[in-house]
């Protein structure tokens, strides 16, 4: 089996985060990214990935590039020359591409394959240009915040699927570059399918390949809202779903809170190519019947810095306010 050929880390995987596109882009606002909600984003990854601080007591960027309307590195290369190894936990990151990517796919066709038609293949190469350039802002944002960042595209990486589920993804580079000390930024990519030309290839696919494989200690999934409701959060009433419990069918059930006639509503929006929530909440549940607990909670937030920080992994706080999917005990 090719699987079983592959390179494995040599040390656990702390923490694969799935950063929703949602979260760190403006849903309405075509390639807009979010800066205020990245830059703390990638703050709170940083605080949650240091073992240890280092001694000249401020962050060292590592986007030593110059480009208009971005402030200049906060420090110099000197700084680094006297700098003692840093010490990371070991964490992947995967996001979604929000409104970079979804629109250029939806109207093309790429989810549906076709590429021997023009249209389709255009739109596999302006999709690509989206999420990549997407991942490239995301990368930077974690450099600038002294986080080693490497970006890694599915699609360069080899990884193929059939009928839309993954056929190869060798995961050897992404567990190389964590060996090497440095944290993997992988994204929703346009990729060749074995029966249907293309197809896309979701963040959170993605994430379920790579905990099976990499077994981390804990997942988290940082959205828009605060976790998994019951219907819309922006309809009244709604409920945030605490706690989901997975069954070993793969079926799962509301544990908190408990509510009688309870029926969750699931919606998509309408260029959306990946699945939306629906698709989240039954990666999640495949990765829960690993044993390996998935936090669903709000981006940039103090509820997010608690779940990255592994805080959560003994007992839920009544305060914390996320959904916690697990399997059943």
């Amino acid at each position: 089996m090719e699987d079983e050929k592959q390179f494995h880390p040599t040390k656990p995987i702390r923490c694969i985060i799935k950063l929703g596109g949602s979260a760190i882009t403006c849903k309405n606002e075509f390639e807009t990214i979010s800066k205020e909600k990245l830059e703390t984003v990638s703050q709170q990854l940083r605080q949650a990935m240091m073992v240890s601080t280092t001694s000249c007591g401020k962050v060292l960027g590592m986007d030593w590039s110059n480009r208009p309307g971005v402030a200049g590195t906060s420090c110099v290369v000197d700084d680094f020359c006297r700098l003692p190894a840093l010490d990371f936990s070991r964490f992947i990151v995967v996001h979604g591409a929000g409104s970079f990517g979804h629109f250029q796919a939806s109207k093309s066709g790429v989810h549906k394959g076709g590429l021997n038609e023009p249209l389709v293949k255009a739109g596999f190469v302006a999709t690509r240009i989206s999420v990549t350039s997407l991942n490239q802002d995301i990368v930077r944002a974690l450099a600038r915040e002294g986080v080693p960042s490497i970006g890694m595209s599915p699609f360069a990486c080899g990884w193929v699927t059939c009928e839309k589920n993954i056929a190869s993804a060798d995961v050897s580079m992404v567990a190389k570059a964590i060996d090497s000390g440095f944290v993997p930024v992988l994204h929703g990519d346009a990729v060749l399918d074995a029966t249907q030309g293309c197809t896309i290839l979701s963040g959170d696919v993605i994430i379920r390949h790579l905990t099976e494989h990499l077994k981390p200690e804990f997942v988290v999934f940082l959205t828009d809202v605060s976790g998994v409701y019951d219907r819309p959060p922006t309809e009244p009433n709604a409920v945030l779903l605490r706690e989901i419990e997975v069954h070993e069918d793969g079926s799962w059930s509301v544990l908190k809170p408990t509510l009688e006639n309870l029926h969750v509503e699931m919606t998509v929006a309408a260029h959306d190519t990946t699945g939306g929530m629906e698709t989240k909440i039954s990666e999640a549940a495949m990765i829960a019947k690993l044993g390996i607990d998935v936090y669903i909670v709000e981006a940039a937030t103090s509820h997010s810095l608690r779940a990255l920080s592994g805080e959560l992994k003994d007992n839920i706080p009544e305060d914390w306010l996320g959904t916690v999917i697990r399997f059943q005990r």
